[in-house]
């Protein structure tokens, strides 16, 4: 019977989905009896920053495929007090890059993790460092093929 059970949701956008990704879901598989893992829409990740890279079904498709999460569903809100009505939560765990946001829910008497991502993985990291990437090489390509013409004599 569910009423026995400890009810656990954990959410992310889940762009480029790395390690510390993986290591938040194991966390919170952890902590109880039923894993809901919600992955937030293109439409709710752009409200707050950049679009993700890969698109809503590919990454909801991809935490699906995991073995941890009981259900997965579309996240579509940051306000999560109807989520833990409807769906009867106990556990709500989010990365501690979202520190303080979530403590409003241990008034509705879910107990909030914030899970310490370290100094593993970020998309965020990760999508700045392809983007200086590619701008280096695009000024080494640029220079090699146009040029200056002061240093052609």
């Amino acid at each position: 019977m569910l009423k026995d059970k400890i009810v656990v949701y954990t959410s992310g956008t889940f762009d480029l989905f790395h390690t510390n990704h993986l290591k938040m879901i194991q966390y919170a598989r952890g902590l109880g009896d039923v894993l809901i893992v919600g992955v937030s829409t293109d439409e709710l990740v752009s409200d707050y920053k950049d679009p993700p890279v890969i698109p809503f079904e590919e990454r909801i498709a991809i935490i699906e495929s995991l073995k941890y999460p009981d259900i997965t569903i579309p996240q579509r809100s940051l306000d999560h007090r109807d989520k833990v009505k409807k769906l009867h939560l106990d556990v709500f765990v989010v990365g501690d890059d979202w520190e303080g946001k979530y403590d409003y829910l241990e008034e509705m008497g879910v107990q909030v993790f914030y899970f310490p991502y370290g100094a593993g993985a970020s998309t965020t990291k990760l999508k700045k460092k392809i983007l200086n990437d590619y701008k280096h090489l695009k000024e080494k390509v640029d220079k090699h093929t146009n040029p200056d013409p002061k240093n052609l004599k």
